[in-house]
């Protein structure tokens, strides 16, 4: 399972900083940036992460390095799912929908073929690690 950083907020600060300046990868694996509206603040909150395209789809996985809990970010969408993608370098609103049922249990599936971690991740926890597509709105 990989190390959450101590200080989590100034690892993302400095990979967002990274990101806009240089780069759009994360050891090898494509990166995005997604802003939430906190759930109780209101305020907006940006997380690095990595994304997945398949087929036609822009997919996300909130395991939070398997975590027992679902990762903030997570949580503040599925309140609000109104999002901002920074990906390729536009930066566009979309929209945040958990896939469920067997669409999430396949789009895992192809996810962790290619990412085997995150089989890992989903073996050490109880809860059933989301899978959400980020739908463009223009």
């Amino acid at each position: 399972m990989a190390e959450i950083p101590a200080d989590l907020n100034a690892a993302n600060a400095a990979l967002i900083e990274q990101f806009r300046a240089a780069g759009r990868k994360l050891d090898g694996r494509p990166l995005l940036l997604l802003t939430t509206t906190g759930r109780r603040s209101g305020k907006q909150y940006t997380n690095p992460m990595m994304f997945v395209r398949l087929d036609d789809r822009l997919l996300v996985v909130a395991s939070a390095a398997g975590a027992e809990h679902d990762p903030d970010w997570y949580r503040n969408l599925a309140a609000d799912p109104d999002v901002t993608v920074e990906v390729d370098g536009e930066q566009y609103p979309a929209a945040a929908r958990p896939a469920e049922g067997a669409d999430r249990d396949a789009l895992f599936e192809r996810i962790a073929g290619q990412y085997p971690f995150f089989n890992d991740h989903q073996a050490g926890i109880e809860r059933r690690i989301p899978v959400v597509e980020l739908i463009r709105r223009d």
